[in-house]
């Protein structure tokens, strides 16, 4: 029965790739848990990239599963909000005083263990038909970058995607040499190279361009730069990946530590803002 209220929106679609094996974050041969899954603070790295997407209004997800899908699936089916928001305890029955899922709309798709992130977004391809824009993410990179910008620049483009970029992060040094004399020694993240930062922003076109088991990147991406179709928002603030063991647990003690840039969402006069 309708109630005649209007629905809430959701914003743009959401995207997420979180099939990967995260063989660099095992902690042995027992632990099946995806890279994606990591914990950051109480919540996993996969709740964070959420949270940063809702926080811009951008509540519709979906979710591409392969490896280690039932620890996903097992997270937000018996997911307690308790553990992030402040609540009232009365009578025996719990009061929340806020909420972080309750308005999110998450759809589960198992894309196969072996896919790579191309063969991954082609079979959500029904879920996001229809959308003339949508949103990609590897779900394993934090940010403070301006989504709404990326979006915007995209929209007001003649582009069919665009796609973060960010400067080297490896702290190695670059020399010039010329026969055996030094010329230069450059910082990697001082050249005027950047790197893929994995926030894509996305038309139905980069359908056209992934071809089967292709790549996101390489085949659909590298196919648009040819034809001037991509364009680029390069960010030079707040990145910081979870590739490694290590790279999480620094994610996880700048938490700690009460250093969060990418928590949008908790910063002095931050409100989560309604998707269009």
């Amino acid at each position: 029965m309708s109630t005649g209220s209007p629905e809430p929106s959701h914003g743009l679609k959401v995207v997420l790739f979180c099939g990967g094996y995260g063989m660099r974050m095992r902690n042995g041969p027992a632990d099946d848990v995806p890279k994606p899954m990591q914990m950051v603070g109480p919540r996993p790295l996969l709740w964070h990239v959420m949270r940063y997407y809702a926080h811009f209004g951008h509540r519709d997800f979906v979710l591409c599963l392969g490896y280690g899908a039932h620890h996903i699936k097992d997270f937000f089916l018996t997911y307690t909000e308790t553990a992030s928001n402040d609540f009232v305890l009365r009578d025996g029955r719990v009061e929340l005083l806020s909420t972080d899922i309750s308005d999110w709309r998450i759809t589960f798709v198992h894309t196969g263990i072996e896919s790579s992130i191309g063969e991954r977004l082609r079979r959500v391809r029904e879920h996001v038909a229809g959308e003339e824009i949508f949103l990609a993410n590897y779900a394993d990179v934090l940010t403070d970058a301006p989504l709404d910008v990326m979006i915007d620049n995209l929209a007001a483009s003649d582009a069919a995607a665009s796609m973060m970029v960010v400067p080297p992060q490896l702290s190695f040094h670059c020399v010039e040499l010329d026969d055996n004399r030094v010329r230069s020694i450059s910082s990697a993240n001082r050249l005027p190279v950047w790197e893929n930062a994995g926030y894509f922003v996305l038309r139905q076109e980069v359908f056209d361009h992934l071809p089967e088991n292709g790549d996101l990147v390489e085949d659909a991406c590298g196919a648009l730069a040819r034809s001037g179709r991509l364009i680029a928002h390069p960010h030079r603030g707040f990145w910081q990946p979870a590739d490694t063991f290590k790279e999480r647990a620094a994610l996880d003690a700048a938490y700690e530590s009460g250093a969060r840039p990418w928590m949008l969402w908790e910063q002095p006069g931050a409100r989560v803002r309604v998707g269009t």
